[in-house]
């Protein structure tokens, strides 16, 4: 039997595709994260009143994610002006550290696999 070997791709060209194809899922996500996190920033600034610890700690979570919005060129509000004070701030940020704890708290546990498996 004449069997026909089959042409596979180099193992550099598969690492590379898989490089493209992980950039080009990030970027995916960046402008999901940046379309959605201006949406849900312009439906609450149609609030009326103060903001106060449950709205700051909304924008708290929402700053981190307004990044790819903010470097696309696009202005965003990332703070209320109109708010309680210091009830305001705890909240805001506390939803920054939240928001970073859950970002590097999945960033390190990719890491740690992908390490592992090389």
């Amino acid at each position: 039997m004449n069997r026909v070997k089959q042409a596979r791709p180099s193992a550099s060209r598969e690492i590379a595709w898989r490089w493209v194809r992980r950039l080009l899922g990030t970027v995916a996500v960046a402008l999901a994260i940046g379309w959605s996190s201006g949406t849900a920033m312009r439906l609450d600034a149609r609030s009326v009143g103060p903001a106060g610890f449950g709205r700051g700690l909304l924008h708290g979570a929402l700053m981190p994610l307004a990044w790819p919005t903010l470097l696309a060129g696009r202005e965003q509000e990332i703070y209320s002006l109109n708010n309680l004070g210091r009830t305001y701030k705890l909240g805001y940020s506390l939803g920054v550290n939240a928001c970073g704890a859950a970002f590097f708290g999945w960033s390190y546990s990719r890491w740690r696999r992908w390490s592992s498996r090389n």
